[in-house]
């Protein structure tokens, strides 16, 4: 038996840690957490300061027990669960369940999965740290509180099923905020007018845009105010007034967060919240490479702090001055602005080695994996490059009294930009932006120029857009709202309960994720009210700090909280929700049937309820047909909530596949395609299990597939 037993959270991450450590050691996963609160009650002793009633997970027993014995027969345990919060909640249970003193040096802690790190961590190990624990402990207890105490209200009140939640309440109210905020938007019109016009001497053309008058900037608010332009500019002479030429230099952004990742990856990639924070888990936890066995590919993947180990930025910096050249290569100890609440022990994203390039190990990764480590690497090496240099040019125009600006750049010096430009969110509000980055001729104060055309155009203001996941990831982070790493599991929640549904990749809220939100926004004000939510983050990053004590926050908490729950009861009368009507007339009465809410989803129910009871369930089309009978193929759920189809004319065709089918059919058989995902990604294959036709899906497909799943 091996002297000293390591346990991890992970197989994956187990089985990379077995590669870097010798005989002597054993490693095991302890498959994330082996205790929680239970589900059945409340499980927190609120009269006995908030004592948490810990049980094991259910279907973890065996494992436990098989850890017990290995510990028993190993001469130390080395707790490596993740080095965040979640992780030493983890390790803490472990101890208690299998006789092992937190405050010996029991926990390894690494933030990279190589050799050199878990060896390093091996020779350094630490005891338990309460704070972290007892942060999470109050987070826990905080959301059980929430989450336990307040939804059966809404369960009475509203419908069964319903939830609320520290966090998700927070991001449903910030949805529901800017559709008001769309909704209430009165666009105003503006007008902007165009002047192309050529230098006098050789006809070079350009572009400028009216600006204002001689005393500063003025609006053109409507078609009169512009027939007035027109009319006073006609016969007048075009020169220019003054040229400004400048250098600008455009820094690179840092290095990714956790959220900042989140948020670029849905822009450039596509991706979910949920499918980045999966795919950045596989690159972190280990990937086989050829000749190099597994290895972590990143960082670790849930970090607030954008600083860099000297290792890494020493490494960047030789590797960038020898493919670049040394003039692009500025290293940064600190790339970025910290954040308030970073946990400086961590580093930013990063790859854990830049030597392997994205295009050298490409074969070694799915295509998922592969994208998201090539953003990760080129992010990483920019935050590490020179800036950019521009030559702006700002040229003023003068028509007699009226002023007319053209403004252009070159880029002067490429640095970072030569590998990675970052994202930009859509925010689609405010007026047309002035025309820039163009070429311009080499003006002089005093050039006459030739008018060739005044193009004016009507414009309206816009108003905000809706939140898409990038946008809304960003929101809750600068308001100080939740993690990053509970973002996916929000965002997926606030889905499933129907408070908020995805259309064109933006969030819009439900007629029930409005009456929600308007119900706790009137009662209890202070659950979905962001500065109070920021400030309960803030006293949980203080817990960890130890400059608070966990009992004393839910203490200040839960007094306010329970009179405002018991008040609430008393004033908030029973809701209806408004009836969602179909077109599926009822075969006993001829009613059009409606949809009902019940305790495994969405049905059809007949509105002439008691005296016709007719119900059904709410078939969800596919577009696909059935091999067997020809039936519509139609999305169904098992009373756990999981996803399958399966043919409309059950019980008298019972085919069903886990796999989301496709509007596609099989080229070789006829059959519809499915989508089936596999460690090469995701792949469309036939339904058809004797045909064996497949290939790989298009990343937008894979993305549906993805969403649909859940």
């Amino acid at each position: 038996m091996a002297k000293t037993l390591i346990i991890v959270e992970s197989p994956a991450k187990a089985r990379t840690i077995k590669k870097f450590v010798g005989r002597g050691y054993a490693v095991e996963a302890s498959m994330g957490h082996v205790r929680d609160l239970p589900k059945s009650q409340l499980g927190v002793d609120i009269d006995d300061h908030f004592t948490p009633k810990y049980i094991t997970i259910r279907g973890k027993g065996k494992l436990i027990e098989r850890l017990r014995q290995q510990a028993r027969q190993a001469d130390r345990v080395l707790l490596a669960t993740d080095p965040d919060r979640e992780g030493e909640a983890i390790s803490w249970h472990l101890c208690q369940l299998l006789g092992i003193d937190g405050d010996s040096p029991c926990r390894i802690v690494f933030h990279e999965i190589t050799r050199e790190a878990v060896r390093r961590a091996l020779k350094e190990p630490r005891p338990i740290d309460d704070n972290l624990v007892d942060a999470q402990q109050a987070r826990r207890v905080l959301d059980r509180l929430v989450g336990y105490m307040l939804s059966p209200l809404l369960w009475r009140k509203v419908r069964r099923g319903l939830s609320a939640g520290r966090v998700q309440s927070v991001a449903v109210r910030l949805i529901v905020d800017r559709e008001a905020e769309i909704e209430a938007f009165v666009p105003q019109e503006y007008w902007t007018v165009t002047a192309a016009l050529a230098r006098a001497r050789d006809g070079i053309r350009f572009e400028a845009r009216y600006h204002g008058d001689e005393n500063g900037k003025r609006e053109l608010p409507n078609r009169e105010a512009v027939d007035r332009l027109l009319a006073d500019l006609s016969g007048r002479p075009f020169r220019v007034l003054q040229v400004d030429r400048k250098e600008r230099r455009r820094s690179p952004a840092p290095p990714f967060t956790t959220s900042t990742l989140q948020q670029e990856a849905s822009r450039k990639l596509g991706f979910s919240v949920r499918r980045t924070m999966r795919v950045a888990q596989e690159l972190y936890e280990g990937i086989e490479i050829k000749g190099e066995g597994a290895v972590g590919l990143v960082t670790y993947i849930r970090t607030d702090s954008t600083r860099i180990a000297d290792q890494a930025l020493d490494e960047a910096a030789e590797y960038i001055a020898r493919r670049f050249g040394p003039e692009y290569s500025v290293p940064r100890k600190q790339a970025g602005r910290r954040q308030a609440q970073a946990q400086e022990a961590h580093e930013a994203i990063r790859p854990t080695s830049v030597l392997r390039d994205p295009e050298s190990i490409k074969d070694d990764l799915t295509r998922d994996q592969y994208r998201l480590y090539r953003l990760i690497w080129e992010r990483f090496l920019a935050s590490q490059m020179a800036p950019a240099v521009l030559d702006t040019v700002t040229v003023e125009i003068g028509a007699g009294p009226h002023r007319f600006r053209a403004t252009g750049s070159t880029v002067k010096f490429p640095g970072f930009m030569k590998l990675y430009v970052e994202g930009r969110d859509e925010e689609g509000q405010g007026e047309a932006e002035e025309p820039g980055d163009a070429l311009l001729p080499d003006l002089e104060p005093g050039d006459v120029l030739e008018l060739l055309e005044l193009r004016p155009e009507q414009h309206f203001t816009q108003p905000p857009p809706r939140y898409t996941e990038a946008m809304l990831v960003r929101a809750l982070e600068e308001k100080g709202i939740g993690r990053p790493s509970t973002y996916a599991p929000i965002i997926e929640t606030i889905q499933e309960r129907g408070y908020v549904v995805k259309e064109d990749r933006r969030f819009r809220p439900t007629e029930l994720g409005r009456l929600v939100t308007d119900l706790l926004k009137q009662h209890f004000p202070d659950i979905v009210d962001v500065e109070f939510t920021a400030r309960m983050e803030a006293d949980l990053d203080r817990i960890e700090e130890g400059h608070r004590r966990w009992v004393d926050v839910l203490r200040e908490f839960y007094g306010p909280f329970a009179e405002t729950l018991a008040r609430a009861e008393r004033q908030i009368a029973r809701v209806e929700l408004p009836v969602e009507e179909t077109d599926e007339v009822c075969e006993k009465c001829g009613r059009r049937m409606v949809i009902k809410h019940g305790r495994y989803g969405r049905f059809l129910a007949c509105p002439g309820f008691p005296e016709c009871r007719n119900t059904k369930p709410l078939l969800e089309k596919t577009g696909a047909r059935c091999p067997r009978c020809g039936g519509e193929i139609v999305q169904r759920r098992t009373r756990r909530g999981r996803v399958f189809y399966g043919c409309a004319n059950y019980p008298q065709c019972d085919f069903t596949t886990w796999d989301r089918p496709t509007p596609e059919t099989c080229p070789q058989c006829g059959t519809f395609l499915v989508e089936k995902r596999s460690r090469q990604g995701t792949l469309v294959a036939c339904a058809n299990e004797g045909c064996g036709y497949r290939r790989e899906a298009t990343a937008e497909a894979a993305e549906i597939g993805s969403q649909a799943g859940r």
